[in-house]
């Protein structure tokens, strides 16, 4: 019999440690290759850890609620067959990373370390019903959180945990309130009663017939992403719409044959991909992004991709150094994340380091839409659905009706940065790329 270490695996550049939530199995049970042994939780990742290999779980090195460094041994699983030493796990600190379920769209909001805290404060944290990751009472810890105070922080974590961007976000806006400086007195016994936390009352539904649904983890995190990019830019849209005959024609005669020869089927996505990367090498004032009053001109175009999910959620995918693809490369990096995002197995580096986002409303069938901006980028460009319209074409015996493939494009862009001009003159030449498409060209 082998034993074999089932370590912590790496699941992010940023992430050094995870807390274990629950133990999917006991010591004893059986498990299959590729099987889920425990549940874990970071600040910015909920996931589960699989097994290696199949066998027995003989050991179990940490308990519910343990810290474990990412690299650390969590488990000791039995195999039948090769040497009693003990196997290194494949998946160690610089192993494959985990998937994740969630695009991190948003960055740490750095807190100000202005607050006075006094130097005897050591509030016992343990003592609370509600979970707390190490880190998160840390934090506390260091800005004077009482743990009052923390309770009532409403999490965005899984069941209602709380992250460290929440921690963050509650020190940062309890700072910037005016402080008030106090004399404090000491005295031997309290005079006042003793404050218990709040809890939120669920909804009811008023006529007993309404389901009341509790947000996921993942629409949670979804909607804190939106609200706080509305409250961050001043979005503006720009439209035009887009001759797409010659690209609907080219597709159509070639699609068979591409997919024979690349094993990929060829959509209309990598084609305006392509077109949108080349016009941000055109305005590089579009591939930026702002962090306070600092604009961060970007090398690098990496194109996001927005993918609505089976269960209704949303993530973005990244295409890293798109403006270097040709239609082929783009093609097969748009199925391969399309594809990973719809089963879940996204790493973490997928969805990270975008420049600006791409989003297809006209998948659902709308002709065009008003994206809000993944922040901290300064644009995002809607494509609308593709339709036969009634058009005019003008010819030099004169104009005529015909019958057209038009879209509309949607360009929503940051005003604190992105004037009209800048704005409107990308999406127009985004346009003119799509216009002037080879009908002859090779893929």
């Amino acid at each position: 019999m082998a034993k074999f270490e089932l370590k912590l695996p790496k699941m992010g550049e940023s992430v050094a440690e995870a807390t274990i939530t629950n133990w999917l199995k006991n010591v004893g049970d059986t498990i299959a290759m590729d099987e889920a042994v425990l549940e874990i939780a970071t600040d910015k990742v909920d996931s589960e850890v699989p097994s290696e290999v199949s066998g027995v779980l003989v050991e179990q090195l940490f308990g519910k609620d343990d810290v474990v460094k990412v690299g650390q041994t969590i488990a000791i699983i039995e195999t039948e067959g090769g040497s009693t030493s003990f196997e290194k796990s494949s998946v160690t600190s610089s192993a494959v990373e985990m998937p994740i379920a969630v695009a991190e769209v948003a960055k740490t909001v750095e807190v100000a370390k202005e607050t006075v805290t006094p130097a005897d404060f050591s509030p016992d944290y343990s003592g609370s019903d509600k979970f707390f990751s190490p880190l998160v009472k840390n934090i506390a810890k260091e800005e004077g959180v009482s743990v009052a105070e923390l309770e009532n922080i409403s999490g965005s974590g899984k069941d209602g945990r709380v992250t460290k961007e929440d921690i963050l976000n509650f020190v940062k806006n309890r700072t910037s309130q005016p402080v008030v400086a106090q004399t404090v007195t000491p005295v031997a016994q309290p005079t006042t009663p003793t404050v218990h936390p709040t809890t939120q009352a669920v909804p009811v539904s008023v006529n007993g017939g309404d389901e009341i649904v509790e947000m996921d983890r993942m629409r949670k995190l979804i909607s804190g992403y939106m609200v706080a990019s509305v409250q961050t830019s001043a979005h503006v849209q720009s439209f035009i719409e887009v001759d797409v005959t010659n690209i609907v024609k080219w597709r159509d005669k070639v699609k068979g044959a591409f997919e024979k020869r690349e094993g990929e089927k060829l959509t209309f996505t990598p084609i305006m991909m392509e077109a949108v990367a080349k016009a941000l090498k055109d305005f590089p004032g579009m591939n930026i992004s702002v962090d306070g009053d600092y604009i961060i001109k970007k090398k690098n175009i990496n194109l996001g991709m927005a993918a609505a999910l089976p269960n209704g959620n949303l993530i973005v995918p990244v295409i890293k150094n798109a403006d270097q693809l040709n239609l082929v490369g783009m093609a097969k990096a748009v199925n391969d994340l399309g594809n990973r995002a719809k089963a879940g197995k996204l790493k973490p580096d997928d969805t990270q380091g975008g420049t600006y986002t791409v989003t297809n409303v006209g998948t659902f069938g709308s002709v065009f839409g008003t994206p809000i901006i993944n922040q901290p980028q300064v644009g995002i460009l809607a494509l609308g659905a593709i339709r036969k319209v009634p058009a005019v074409i003008e010819t030099p015996e004169g104009d005529f009706i015909g019958i057209r493939q038009k879209m509309f494009l949607s360009h929503s862009y940051d005003h604190r940065v992105v004037d009209g001009a800048l704005g409107g003159s990308f999406v127009k030449r985004v346009a003119e790329y799509l216009e002037a498409f080879d009908v002859n060209r090779e893929y």
